[in-house]
């Protein structure tokens, strides 16, 4: 009975899938109108879904078998909760967005599609309850999304999907030999607070855990985009259209950060990586990403390839919390996974609907777009103070946990090495993103520009985000409750 019960955490799964398959089989709709009603449904009924499933206690649902040995397993815990909540309602406001900024683009449907299908199979993610549910859904979400990024079908676009897809299959293969061994010698593959191998074992086979632990991370590091791997990020993302750069840099980077954290503070355990070369490695690999980021998106012109290099640089912020192994650093790693997905998913939407209402792409263009576009600069400039960390907004309580929790760890060099460069990349940050404030709004005496209105579909969206953005940063208890509740258990 409880397992059928239970079977309402595979409906938020698969009703997104289902419908996106209808619409990539379906083609066309006579009436754009029932195309948006049909997707806007479909993203709302999904939603009211999760809703119902994360009010309920935890849940656990075994779907099959793939051998005796490997179920198909979902369990719903608080990380779960946390990054499906956070998932769902970035999908339905991106969604939203879309209904305006596609009229324009060709081949709506078949966008559609994939987008629900995306959705479906990250929720997958976010509920998979062991090892290889949570390989086959993140698998799934590097083939659904991949067509958001072929979407325009242009050379650049074939050229973007390519590299994201040797990239993510290089790396999810690099992340499964590691699985290999931790399902043959784990007595359990579910996904278990603090771990689930005893300090003991690990001991005896110290040498062949740190190996499964550098593969993991440099696999899975991959889809989070640190460097060596991060050349994907920032083909992929710009050629996308708007929305769906929005999802791509703010949710789906993260499914790298969740598969880390499943493996190493839910299977092997922060305890063990503590102190180890493969954590001063991954520390330091974290900090050169970091800083590297910044200083490509200072240099580059474009605005939506800046805004991919800002998140190759701001994704490693959370791995550097995570790599750091001590809670405050865990703690402000988490609360930059959601700071970063509303502020990141703003900024794209906000170029998406510059580039939608002008066609201006590089930020030299933009002189005075903030007296056309009023709300939707006042929106990136919110979004661009909690990316640099300035209060009150949550970029800067997420970054102020992530300081001091390398402070607090006293680990040799990087304690304070760590929030040096945390300071320095803010810094290039403010560089990046605040000229495009000054250009929009203060563009000299001699320019005139009439305003024009803005779509409420698009200005819409960027009014929650940019909304929540202050919201978490002045009330940030709301969202580190739940994180503290995570911490708790796993650290």
């Amino acid at each position: 009975m409880e397992e059928k019960m239970n079977f309402i955490l595979l409906v938020p799964i698969l009703f997104p899938v289902i419908a996106g398959v209808f619409l990539v089989w379906k083609r066309e709709f006579r009436k754009r109108r029932n195309l948006l009603w049909f997707v806007g449904t479909a993203l709302l009924i999904t939603g009211t879904f999760v809703a119902v499933n994360l009010m309920g206690g935890e849940r656990r649902l075994t779907a099959f078998y793939l051998t005796k040995e490997l179920p198909v397993f979902f369990k719903l815990d608080a990380l779960g909760r946390l990054f499906a909540l956070l998932v769902t309602l970035v999908w339905i406001l991106a969604g939203f967005f879309s209904f305006e900024y596609m009229k324009k683009e060709k081949r709506e449907t078949r966008y559609y599609g994939f987008y629900l299908i995306t959705f479906g199979v990250l929720l997958g993610l976010d509920f998979s309850g062991n090892l290889i549910t949570m390989y086959l859904f993140y698998e799934f979400m590097t083939l659904a999304s991949l067509p958001l990024v072929l979407h325009s079908q242009t050379r650049e676009a074939l050229m973007a999907g390519l590299k994201y897809l040797f990239y993510s299959f290089c790396g999810a293969y690099l992340a499964l030999f590691g699985i290999y061994f931790l399902i043959r010698m784990g007595n359990t593959i579910e996904f278990t607070p603090g771990g689930v191998f005893e300090s003991g074992f690990l001991a005896e086979h110290e040498t062949l855990f740190l190996v499964i632990t550098m593969l993991l991370i440099f696999g899975f590091g991959v889809k989070a985009g640190m460097f060596p791997m991060h050349a994907w990020l920032t083909a992929a993302h710009p050629v996308a259209p708007g929305p769906a750069s929005g999802v791509l840099s703010g949710i789906i980077v993260k499914g790298g950060v969740l598969a880390l954290i499943r493996v190493l503070y839910y299977l092997i355990g922060p305890g063990f990586l503590s102190g180890t070369r493969v954590q001063k490695i991954w520390i330091i690999l974290t900090l050169i990403t970091i800083f590297m980021g910044s200083m490509l998106a200072f240099r580059e012109p474009v605005l939506k390839k800046r805004l991919a290099y800002s998140t190759v640089s701001q994704v490693s912020y959370i791995l550097f919390g995570l790599a750091v192994c001590e809670r405050s650093a865990f703690e402000g790693a988490l609360l930059h996974v959601v700071a970063h997905a509303l502020i990141k998913v703003c900024l794209f939407l906000c170029a998406g609907a510059i580039i939608y209402r002008t066609g201006c792409k590089r930020v030299e263009e933009l002189v005075g777009i903030g007296k056309k576009m009023p709300v939707t600069l006042w929106c990136y400039t919110i979004a661009s103070l909690g990316l640099i960390g300035i209060p009150p907004t949550s970029g800067f309580v997420s970054k102020w946990y992530l300081g001091m929790g390398a402070l607090d760890s006293e680990i040799p060099i990087f304690s304070w090495l760590g929030p040096m460069i945390l300071i320095i990349s803010a810094l290039l940050t403010a560089g990046y993103l605040l000229p495009v404030t000054m250009k929009g709004f203060f563009p000299g005496e001699e320019f005139v520009c009439k305003r024009e209105k803005e779509p409420y579909l698009m200005t819409a969206p960027l009014i929650i985000l940019a909304a929540l953005t202050l919201f978490i940063g002045i009330f940030p208890e709301t969202v580190l409750t739940v994180i503290r509740t995570i911490s708790g258990v796993c650290i």
